[in-house]
């Protein structure tokens, strides 16, 4: 291990056994290499905090999240603490379970993304822990009302009305949505402002204009393919992967992205400019959203109080391939 920090064993075994005369730096080092190499602190040493920080994502199947990951990582360690990076997969560790072992590990914080703080009817009770314990936390993305921690977040109904307006301007008068599963709390913004935006544009929208899904290429594929069937000719996705998905369902049918049905998606993640067509998005700002993150999260392990209200981030509309004019139809909606 003296090798890993690049120190002597004699300064190793000075940390270890608490004496004095090692600078906190290296001392804070030596600790941190215990914790990462996975070895037990020395008894008399387990009260102190870790210089590790968490960071718990849902995947990183959708790109949204290694950026993410890239942006929060990079900006920990420039704080001199190291990321421990926790992702949910199908059978494998659960949120809360992941919680559990960071607290075993002692870190100093987390930085939560897409998790279960944004679903209203999942479980809860490792926050109200986290709550409980005082424990530094930052969630990014629209939470619950009741985890009363900082929060930074794409202002959902600002990315909707600015992908309802660009379709209007484009003559588009049927327009549906495809959002996340219904407790999905991002989701519920974005569906009040895609309401909002239709009332005030005077275009009716009614249930059958939205569809809930699973954030997935097949899951916007198979409510695409619905909503096509009702005459859509724009499709407002509450995800990049979902308006994939859009795609893909329009294109099953015999119809063509944008000549027949325009298509826009949400979060800007890597590579959409490389889709056929590159695809229209409304860009979440994942750079200033994740230093933003780590900030508020130094800040309380350093002591210093921060508020729990919710900082909103303007997002920014993508114009590319995949929107383009309204095309009257001739005849009924595809069955």
């Amino acid at each position: 291990m003296a090798k890993k920090v690049g120190v002597s064993e004699a300064t190793v075994s000075r940390v270890l056994n608490g004496k004095p005369g090692v600078a906190e730096a290296t001392r804070a080092a030596v600790l941190t290499a215990l914790d990462v190499l996975g070895y037990e602190r020395p008894t008399q040493l387990r009260g102190e905090r870790a210089r590790l920080a968490g960071l718990v994502l849902p995947e990183l199947g959708n790109p949204i999240f290694p950026a993410l990951a890239e942006v929060v990582g990079g900006a920990l360690a420039q704080q001199g603490f190291t990321p421990v990076l926790c992702t949910r997969t199908a059978g494998g560790l659960s949120e809360a379970d992941y919680v559990e072992m960071l607290l075993e590990q002692q870190v100093s914080g987390v930085v939560f993304a897409g998790g279960h703080y944004a679903e209203a009817d999942a479980p809860h009770e490792h926050y109200f822990r986290l709550l409980e314990l005082r424990l530094p936390v930052v969630l990014v993305n629209a939470a619950t009302d009741s985890l009363d921690f900082p929060r930074v977040s794409t202002d959902d109904a600002v990315a909707v009305e600015q992908a309802f307006g660009h379709l209007i301007s484009l003559g588009h008068e049927r327009i549906g949505l495809v959002l996340g599963p219904e407790d999905h709390i991002p989701s519920r913004r974005k569906l009040a402002a895609f309401t909002a935006s239709a009332r005030e544009a005077g275009v009716q929208v009614g249930p059958e204009s939205v569809e809930h899904t699973l954030f997935s290429p097949e899951g916007g594929q198979a409510v695409v393919t619905k909503l096509l069937k009702r005459g859509v000719t724009g499709v407002i996705c509450a995800s990049d992967p979902l308006a994939l998905g859009a795609i893909r369902a329009v294109r099953r049918v015999g119809m063509s992205v944008p000549e027949d049905v325009s298509i826009v998606g949400f979060d800007d993640s890597a590579f959409m400019n490389c889709t056929n067509p590159p695809l229209t998005t409304v860009r979440q700002p994942i750079e200033a959203m994740g230093r933003t993150a780590v900030t508020l999260l130094v800040s309380q392990i350093e002591g210093a109080t921060v508020t729990a209200e919710e900082l909103l981030y303007e997002p920014e509309l993508v114009v590319r391939g995949s929107t383009g004019p309204a095309r009257v139809r001739s005849g009924a909606p595809v069955e």
